[in-house]
């Protein structure tokens, strides 16, 4: 049997076990989404409804007091609870004792409440209508929505504004079924059971309670129940938090603007264009975005991404298609303004005239200038040559001349050229015991290329041997026309050590210098040339400077080729501290940031800033052009290897420091020359200064031997030396230097190959002999044959075979040597392919060690 308690089935079998059932209230919890980036945890309740069957009705009935027809037995009804059997049978009196008007009352309740079920059914099926009509119209509407905000996001990208941020897309409502109406609803009871009667009618909002399905036969909507949707969670709680109502008229206005605004006015720019730009930097110019360009590149076929770089002619191509207006610019204009200033002919006044003495090596150029500065300045050189670009000023008659003393040497052809170019007069040296010379054309071309007047200093009169007019002839074969030859040539024969003369040169020098007119502004900044620079070790870098126009002051900044600095202090040529030097005056510069290259070209510019930027813009350009330059000499690995076995260069590495950047130019343009086509000196690295630890450790890591050209390793250096078993070779002179160099090189030459033609011998007739093989009776017919040396087979005149001999007999017995005329038996070694008939030539062959 089975009793129905508190929605709670009991099944009570004969053994009384009893089993409880799944309850009739299900909870879950559901993740809601709040909107820009909230959640919320949402608690669903489930309640199942009472299943109501027609049996229950008789229960009702009867609690009603209505009898039932005979032989049915009366069941309890669902909810009512156990009473004793007393409290049975107090209400089985209670029935009796029910008067007539109380049965009419409690049928006409019956009644009403049929009806009032009946209007409620009616009612139900309105509102579940009403639902599925409220649902149909806001899938629609929010299908409309999705488009018209697809739309709007096309027509804001259209219009070049932000893509809106795109807001929660609601999932399409889930319509809900109208639940079915019970079949009969319990008749109202005593105890207070609520009926059909009390129960409100359906609200807008409120969910629709629905009918628990039989276990039988489950539908559809079971497995919906208890599951959280989105009409549900914005309707069914007011706790539910959503867009507020403000933010969704804020978002509606915005979406009007959106639609109805005008297109911007097309705003036409000058966009500046660097040589190279990237996409981004381009878009920023000209005020654009950078996904339109890149649309742009794509229609044209080319893919690229902002941060991309393309050259000017692209980004000029697509500035113009946008509508705007471009100026070129390169980086080379950052430079623009420091350098060749015109300057206005009211400011301009007259300036010492700059010297260059120039000539062959010993003729007495530097002992010339000595004389006329009365000082000893050949005696410091070593060797008596000049190893350095020497700039002096002196006096004479209340004017200053300033002089620029360049070497003799071939070594130094950079060292005179940039002296012919920083000069406004030449003076050619040429000794009147010696006449021109090979130096001596080399400066006849230099002073012409850079379109300096010469004057001829005929030198070493006072020699018994001194022939001046073979001098002037001479000169006349290298268009170099002097005045007693009818030409327009200054020519002044002088004597460096007897003095003789030196006055006149000095006057032809302000004679020449008057015609041409010297002048510079003296108020201006400050440029000129770099005419030496060297690393000291006490001063830092000292770069010696030609002022040729302008002002250089103590506490300028100057950019001299790729190094700047501030003027730390100034020095002339006799070691005093200035405050200033002016056009036409050679000083020494301290308080450069690195050593610039000698030539260069200095400015002084207004401020650290601009020095820098230059700076930059030059060490950039400096660093791809010697990248350029190592790819376009190295090449690819299958090139060099190929060039390594076409020729078999070999390459001697070498690491040398110098004084002064000068001499070591002058020293890599010597080696240069000594190179071959086998072998060839390699500098791995120059630089001015000391011998450091780092130079040791650069030739340890290429094998490459150390040059010091006056200057010396420091401990650490000579310690790191000995430790890696590296020599280091000091020299002063540098015909020394070149020498070793070219012995160093001359060892690494493969020896010559010299061949001695020894003699002939004919094969008179050929012997097989058992385990010996083959062996040629022979005749010497020239020379003679020895044995160890290389032979020949030759047979109708062309090279057969070409070896060495295994045996050499005379009779029986084995000779070093066989003399024409003789007969004797010869076997090739490894070769018996011999006839009678053929020629064996003997030869010998030497190595010979060469040299460059």
């Amino acid at each position: 049997m089975s009793e129905t308690k508190d929605d709670k089935t009991i099944s009570v079998s004969s053994k009384k076990t009893l089993t409880l059932k799944r309850s009739g209230v299900e909870q879950g919890t559901v993740r809601q989404d709040m909107g820009r980036g909230r959640t919320k945890a949402v608690v669903v309740e489930t309640r199942k409804r009472r299943i109501s069957r027609p049996d229950e009705e008789k229960s009702g009935s009867l609690a009603a007091g209505i009898k039932p027809k005979p032989g049915a037995a009366p069941k309890p009804a669902p909810k009512a609870k156990a009473e004793p059997a007393a409290d049975k049978g107090k209400s089985a009196a209670a029935l009796k004792e029910l008067s007539a008007s109380e049965m009419d009352a409690r049928k006409r309740a019956l009644e009403n409440a049929k009806i009032q079920e009946v209007e409620d059914r009616k009612r139900a099926q309105e509102e579940a209508e009403r639902r599925a009509e409220e649902d149909a119209r806001r899938a629609k509407e929010a299908e409309e929505e999705a488009r018209r905000r697809a739309e709007e996001e096309a027509k804001a990208e259209a219009a070049g504004e932000t893509k809106p941020e795109a807001a929660a897309q609601p999932e399409p409502p889930v319509p809900v079924e109208p639940a079915p109406a019970p079949a009969a609803r319990r008749k109202p009871d005593d105890a207070g059971d609520q009926g059909a009667r009390g129960k409100p009618a359906p609200q807008r909002g409120k969910p629709v309670r629905q009918e628990a399905p039989k276990p039988s036969r489950p539908r559809e909507d079971s497995r919906r129940r208890g599951k959280l949707t989105l009409n549900t969670a914005l309707n069914e709680d007011g706790n539910q938090r959503g867009r507020s109502l403000s933010a969704m008229r804020r978002r509606q206005e915005k979406m009007k603007r959106a639609l109805n605004q005008e297109p911007r006015e097309k705003i036409a720019r000058e966009v500046t264009l660097p040589e190279t730009i990237t996409i981004q930097e381009l878009s920023q110019r000209m005020a654009e975005r950078s996904v339109d360009v890149i649309k742009y590149l794509m229609k044209e076929g080319q893919m690229m991404k902002p941060g991309d770089v393309i050259d000017a002619d692209l980004a000029e191509l697509i500035a113009g298609e946008f509508g705007h207006t471009v100026k070129r610019v390169a980086e080379s204009d950052i430079e623009e303004g420091i350098f060749d200033i015109k300057d206005d002919d009211s400011t301009l006044k007259q300036r010492p005239p700059v010297v260059t003495i120039m000539g062959h090596v010993d003729h007495g150029k530097t002992s010339l200038l000595d004389a006329v500065r009365n000082a000893n300045v050949v005696s410091g050189e070593a060797g008596g040559i000049t190893q350095h670009i020497g700039a002096y000023q002196v006096e004479h008659n209340g004017q200053k001349i300033t002089f620029i003393d360049t070497p003799g040497h071939a070594a130094f052809t950079a060292m005179r050229a940039r002296g012919a170019q920083a000069t406004d007069v030449a003076i050619l040296v040429v000794a009147a015991d010696d006449s021109v010379m090979p130096q001596t054309i080399e400066s006849i071309n230099h002073a012409k290329a850079a379109n300096v007047p010469i004057i001829v200093a005929i030198n070493k009169i006072d020699k018994p041997e001194a022939d001046a007019n073979k001098v002037r002839t001479e000169l006349l074969q290298h268009e170099v026309f002097v005045e007693s030859m009818g030409g327009e040539v200054l020519d002044v024969e002088v004597s460096a050590t007897k003095g003789t003369n030196l006055d006149k040169l000095l006057e032809a020098i302000l004679l020449q210098a008057e015609i041409l007119d010297l002048k510079a502004n003296p108020d201006r900044t400050a440029e000129g040339a770099v005419i030496e620079a060297q690393l000291d070790r006490g001063r830092g870098s000292v770069a010696t400077v030609l002022v040729e126009a302008g002002t250089l002051h103590t506490g300028d900044i100057v950019v001299a080729g790729d190094e700047w600095g501030r003027v730390r202090a100034l020095v002339d040529d006799r070691g005093k501290q200035i405050k200033e030097a002016g056009p036409s005056m050679p000083v020494e510069v301290l308080g450069l940031q690195g050593t610039p290259q000698a030539g260069d070209r200095f400015a002084v510019v207004e401020n650290e800033a601009r020095a820098r930027e230059i700076s930059e813009y030059r060490q950039r350009i400096a660093r791809e052009k010697a990248v350029a330059r190592q790819a376009g000499t190295r090449g690819s690995l299958e090139q060099m290897m190929t060039q390594l076995q076409d020729t078999g260069a070999q390459e001697f590495p070498l690491v040398i420091k110098g004084d002064v950047q000068g001499s070591i130019e002058a020293i890599a343009g010597a080696l240069e020359k000594l190179g071959t086509d086998e072998v060839r000196a390699r500098i791995v690295h120059s630089g001015a200064g000391g011998i450091t630890e780092s130079d040791i450790s650069l030739a340890e890591a290429s094998d490459a031997a150390i040059i010091g050209f006056n200057v010396r390793a420091n401990t650490q250096a000579r310690d790191a030396a000995a430790a890696a078993g590296i020599e280091i070779r000091y020299y002063n002179i540098i015909y020394d230097l070149v020498d070793d160099v070219k012995a160093a090189m001359s060892g690494m030459l493969s020896p010559e190959r010299r061949e001695t033609f020894l003699g002939n011998a004919e094969i008179l007739e050929v012997f097989n002999i058992t385990k010996v093989g083959k062996v040629a009776g022979c005749r010497v017919t020239e020379g003679k044959v020895e044995r160890g040396v290389g032979v020949r087979l030759i047979r109708d005149s062309v090279v057969i075979h070409e070896g060495s001999l295994k045996t050499l007999k005379r009779f029986k017995d084995e000779v070093a040597e066989v003399n024409a005329g003789q007969e004797c038996g010869m076997a090739f070694e490894n070769y018996e392919d011999i006839r009678a008939g053929d020629v064996i030539e003997c030869f010998r062959v030497e190595h010979v060690s060469r040299t460059l």
